[in-house]
């Protein structure tokens, strides 16, 4: 999907916008960016309501714009960043036109189906989109693929098990490709039976034992709906089949992604679980600069171990692979509810099991067909969201 559009021949002066600063990857980028700010005009920062950190950062990168989704949040930002030089702006219609301004490189890192017009919207300008929403390829991946190739954008992974696929994947030769493998930490619960589940506490599943990762990521993890949306999100980023992605768990988070060939080579792309290097691979591409993170010791680490996830103790990983094969709105509604069930678990309203359930039982009411346009996503969105906050409300 990288293989055509924008190719700067070096990464220096990019234009630069970053969708969802102040959230984890957008702090990450950030900082990326402040390494040698000198190389890069900020346009754009946006966040949804986090005023005080996205002024810090505006103050610090100098953007052309501020954009605050939340529009109650608008007065707090205008007067955060007086006298910068800073245009303020609030609002989804802002936060959209922010995306749309020129540019050469964006980070899509507002989490959730909230990111799904912006990133739109930049993808719809070309250039180079760095993709850290995974609801986007999710619950609109045709949409979002259809585009991609219409405007020549260069859609860049930065999960790091699709950004390690991106390294190895031969593009050029997809048909000698047998598999590919996304791995899995299993989360903090892989050890656990189903009825010790039972009495997980969102303290207990936010804790994820590699990553540092925001709340809502980290419940996605201990449920491993993060592995039934990457499926989904694999299928709409490389040129393979539905049969040709697996799931394999690997608890030292080191191996982030394997591609297995027709020869029988298996290729693998390996790192310490840092967010910033898929970031700064995704920034500096075609060409890669140093990032200072840990460098990866495979002789200190001593053993890499890998077995297979169990779908028993972790059923979204089956639901996410029928709701692949179903198409249409599935995906949508699959998305749409995990959201809402996630936030249900986050207030005590609901049990950790009880997540998976609410989205499988969501999905058996709602069976829509066809959802081609950002209209009818939206719609689907919503009458997802309405039936399972009907179930956590229960």
């Amino acid at each position: 999907m990288a293989e055509q559009g924008f190719k700067p021949e070096t990464y220096e002066a990019r234009r630069v916008t970053v969708l969802g600063s102040t959230g984890s990857v957008g702090c990450n980028t950030v900082s990326m960016l402040e390494r040698d700010i000198d190389r890069y005009e900020i346009e754009a920062l946006t966040a949804r309501a986090n005023v005080r950190l996205l002024a810090e950062q505006a103050r610090r990168l100098r953007p052309k714009i501020a954009v605050v989704s939340d529009v109650s949040r608008y007065q707090d930002l205008k007067l955060e960043l007086a006298g910068s030089g800073v245009e303020v702006a609030a609002g989804i219609e802002a936060l959209v036109e922010a995306a749309s301004l020129p540019t050469d490189w964006v980070m899509a890192a507002i989490v959730g189906t909230a990111g799904l017009a912006p990133t739109l919207a930049a993808i719809q300008h070309g250039g180079i989109v760095a993709l850290a929403n995974k609801e986007c390829l999710v619950s609109a991946g045709g949409l979002f693929t259809k585009e991609v190739k219409k405007h020549g954008t260069d859609l860049l992974p930065v999960d790091s098990e699709h950004n390690g696929i991106f390294q190895v994947f031969d593009f050029e030769h997809p048909e000698e490709v047998e598999k590919i493998f996304l791995t899995a930490s299993g989360g903090p619960f892989r050890s656990m039976s189903r009825q010790q589940m039972r009495d997980v506490t969102p303290e207990q599943a936010v804790m994820h034992p590699n990553w540092d990762m925001g709340r809502k990521i980290s419940i996605d993890s201990a449920t491993m709906m993060n592995k039934g949306l990457e499926i989904i999100e694999a299928f709409h980023l490389f040129p393979i089949k539905k049969e040709q992605i697996e799931i394999v768990v690997h608890p030292q988070s080191v191996v982030h992604s394997l591609v297995s060939y027709c020869d029988g080579s298996v290729l693998a792309q390996l790192g310490i679980p840092d967010m910033r290097m898929p970031i700064a691979f995704a920034l500096a591409w075609p060409n890669r600069f140093s990032v200072p993170v840990m460098r990866l010791d495979i002789a200190k680490i001593g053993k890499l171990t890998f077995e297979p996830p169990s779908e028993s103790l972790f059923p979204a990983l089956r639901l996410a692979r029928e709701v692949l094969i179903e198409g249409g709105a599935a995906p949508a509604v699959m998305n749409a509810a995990n959201e809402v069930a996630v936030e249900g678990f986050l207030e005590r309203r609901i049990g950790f099991l009880d997540i998976v359930e609410i989205v499988e039982r969501t999905l058996n009411k709602i069976q829509i067909r066809k959802a081609d346009t950002i209209e009818e996503i939206s719609e689907v969105d919503k009458l997802a969201r309405k039936f399972s906050k009907a179930l956590v409300l229960d």
